[in-house]
């Protein structure tokens, strides 16, 4: 156990907690706690930290080796998980997404790590064999389907994510690539032509009308349009915060409530306007150097499942940071995507903590057999 710990990736833990830290910090800010003082998501966050902690230590020592020969009952639970949101989970905001105080969605995104890492390393002589795909395909869609139907656009694309990454990972031929891609941007242009006309054909397919107002809005970039609101506030916000920012507590747009989310999917634009430019590359510093560790971890691992699963990791967190800043920029459409280890919520923390300790499970795993 001694040499286990001595082999830990102190420099990940440490950009971890710092980034957490940060994170709450700026929760304290949307929350208001210089006024409301230390109540709420604030004290929530902390706890969720905490007790992130140990499930982060969990998961660092519990062999990966031995979870992921798990893959089956990690499957299963899985998709009970998501069933059971659907029948009695509870209700808000017109979104079943919660049951028993959790979010499923949020842990699918690690259980589809675990059981898709088991699966490409099992069948990784015969992955470019179009059985191998399409079973690999059909076991991410169904948990996706039942995702989205709560619904949950971001959450489903996060398993798109790692899907792609896994597949890449696992050396899938090109030929596939390039289906993929003779599929996809015509899609895009379809979806696009969809989204100017006045009837959405396609879009209305997969989309509720929600996230379908949230494209057509992208698309025509109408600052006047309530639609648009929460965009050009949160641009609005990081353009005001210019170098320094605004101060802890100072920033006016989030001070006044005129950022709806700030302390989740918009926390982005917060550290913008109250700490400026500098607070923004502190924020994508921090998560570089996570993902750069989770990479180094992946390519160095013992074996094929090592690096599938700390790579997984990494694919998962570039892509949500990637979408959350794109949001809060304007880049993407508006969609609710967390940034990780910063955004506000108990599941997206815990998620996030047993990934991190996945990677660091296969870490000290390599460092083990070298000594």
């Amino acid at each position: 156990m001694s040499r286990k710990i001595y082999s830990l990736d102190y420099i990940l833990i440490f950009f971890v907690l710092a980034i957490s830290i940060f994170g709450i910090i700026t929760i304290g800010s949307t929350t208001k706690i210089n006024v409301n003082g230390i109540k709420g998501n604030f004290l929530n966050q902390i706890i969720w930290l905490v007790t992130g902690i140990f499930l982060m230590l969990l998961f660092t020592f519990w062999d990966y080796k031995k979870l992921s020969a798990l893959y089956i009952p990690i499957y299963i639970l899985n998709i009970i998980l998501l069933v059971l949101v659907l029948l009695i989970g509870d209700t808000d905001r017109g979104v079943k997404r919660w049951i028993f105080g959790i979010q499923p969605s949020e842990f699918a995104k690690i259980f589809t790590i675990i059981y898709l890492s088991k699966i490409v390393d099992k069948f990784k002589e015969k992955i470019n064999n179009i059985s191998i795909v399409a079973l690999t395909a059909v076991l991410v869609a169904v948990p996706l389907v039942l995702i989205k139907m709560q619904p949950s656009l971001s959450a489903s694309m996060v398993l798109l994510a790692i899907f792609i990454t896994e597949m890449f990972l696992g050396n899938i031929a090109s030929k596939y690539i390039k289906i993929a891609l003779i599929v996809v941007i015509p899609l895009i242009a379809i979806i696009y032509f969809d989204a100017l006309s006045s009837n959405h054909r396609i879009l209305s397919l997969f989309m509720d009308d929600y996230q379908i107002t949230r494209i057509v809005e992208y698309i025509h970039s109408d600052f006047s349009s309530p639609d648009f609101y929460q965009t050009k506030n949160s641009i609005w916000a990081i353009g005001s915060g210019q170098l320094t920012g605004k101060g802890l507590f100072k920033g006016t747009i989030n001070q006044l409530s005129y950022l709806p989310d700030s302390h989740n999917d918009f926390i982005f634009s917060v550290i913008g306007e109250e700490f400026g430019f500098i607070g923004c590359l502190t924020a994508l510093a921090f998560m570089f150097i996570i993902i750069s560790r989770c990479i180094n971890i992946a390519i160095n691992a013992e074996d094929n499942i090592g690096t599938l699963i700390a790579g997984g990791v990494a694919g998962m967190f570039a892509f949500q940071t990637f979408v959350n800043v794109g949001v809060a920029t304007g880049l993407l459409p508006n969609t609710g995507m967390p940034f990780p280890f910063l955004s506000y919520g108990g599941s997206s923390m815990w998620a996030n903590m047993m990934a991190v300790g996945l990677v660091l499970n296969v870490g000290i795993t390599r460092q083990k057999n070298i000594f």
